[in-house]
């Protein structure tokens, strides 16, 4: 009789506990690099209620530069990175027992514009020779693809012109704005605002000239991906569902989707930014990182003379959870 009370009160109190502990939704503290239109994917897929179908609950942190970013993932204060893969290599340089590792791509191309203060009438990149540029931070991918470009239109950045790094990323725009550089390297929708307000003038990509590269991927602890396996997956499955939602729908459509995170940015220019975005290519269509994308990247970073040493796809490239997601 009491091992028929027994196996009745495991049925009716203990399995249906761990059948909710098993569905209950698990949180995953994200802490993005920007906030930016560039990552439209991931604000769709939180407005699209694509991670709440997974059960996931996602706490997004902007953190204003690659080394606060990856400052909050090696202290644990973030779960998942979006920031550029290059991080993850410098990080593993330094000889980490527990390294970053790359999961799901999100963005496929560089995703900042080059702004002249002066309206320039067709513009050639020869341009620059003698100018004050204002570039992002030095060793950061935004600043090296900005090196590979200019490098491929025969542009030495070292001496062909006055290249300033030393100006804090979120204080870039401010500089420019109050006088400094006669060019500068920005992402949107500040160059699109400047543009419009006068301050500045659109007149060339650096995503359109630096082909494909993993410019922002997300990332997590090795041991964090060990231990959350199943949460891993459902964060690169909500990712996909964003992409191909994207990938389906209008600039319009996207703009009205991730308006609730640029409450300050006018849909108009929301939509104006996601189609700039969408007709080069820079949302990735899916979110696995390959070889040759990989491979891109370290030769943008040993042109650049940031290359700490190259580092194997398999290395610090997990596409397990991505080639699953997109399988299925």
């Amino acid at each position: 009789m009491k091992k028929l009370l027994l196996a009745f009160f495991v049925l009716v109190f203990i399995i249906p506990l761990v059948a909710c502990n098993q569905n209950a939704v698990q949180k995953i503290r994200v802490a993005e690099v920007t906030r930016s239109i560039f990552y439209a994917p991931l604000y769709v897929a939180i407005e699209e209620g694509f991670f709440k179908d997974e059960g996931l609950d996602i706490e997004l942190t902007t953190t204003w530069g690659g080394d606060k970013t990856m400052t909050a993932i090696l202290s644990d204060g973030a779960d998942v990175a979006l920031v550029g893969s290059e991080t993850s290599i410098y990080v593993y340089a330094q000889g980490s027992s527990d390294p970053v590792t790359n999961f799901a791509q999100l963005t496929q191309t560089d995703g900042t514009f080059l702004v002249s203060r002066d309206k320039v009438e067709n513009f050639t990149w020869d341009q620059l020779e003698g100018s004050t540029f204002l570039g992002q931070r030095k060793g950061g991918m935004p600043q090296m693809v900005g090196e590979f470009v200019m490098k491929k239109h025969n542009i030495d950045p070292s001496s062909d012109l006055t290249l300033i790094q030393n100006v804090d990323y979120a204080n870039i725009p401010s500089a420019f704005a109050s006088g400094t550089g006669d060019y500068v390297q920005l992402f949107e929708p500040t160059a699109s605002i400047f543009e419009q307000e006068g301050k500045g003038h659109i007149v060339a990509s650096f995503g359109t000239e630096s082909g494909k590269v993993p410019y922002t991927t997300f990332m997590s602890k090795e041991s964090y991906i060990q231990e959350n396996e199943e949460n891993v997956k459902k964060f690169t499955a909500a990712i996909y569902k964003a992409q191909k939602w994207v990938d389906e729908h209008s600039a319009k459509e996207v703009a009205a989707s991730i308006a609730p995170h640029f409450e300050d940015t006018e849909p108009s220019l929301i939509e104006t930014v996601v189609e700039r975005y969408s007709e080069q290519g820079s949302f990735a269509t899916d979110p696995i990182l390959d070889t040759e994308e990989w491979e891109n990247l370290q030769n943008i970073m040993n042109e650049a003379g940031e290359l700490p040493k190259r580092v194997d796809h398999e290395t610090l490239v997990n596409t397990i959870f991505a080639e699953e997601v997109v399988g299925n």
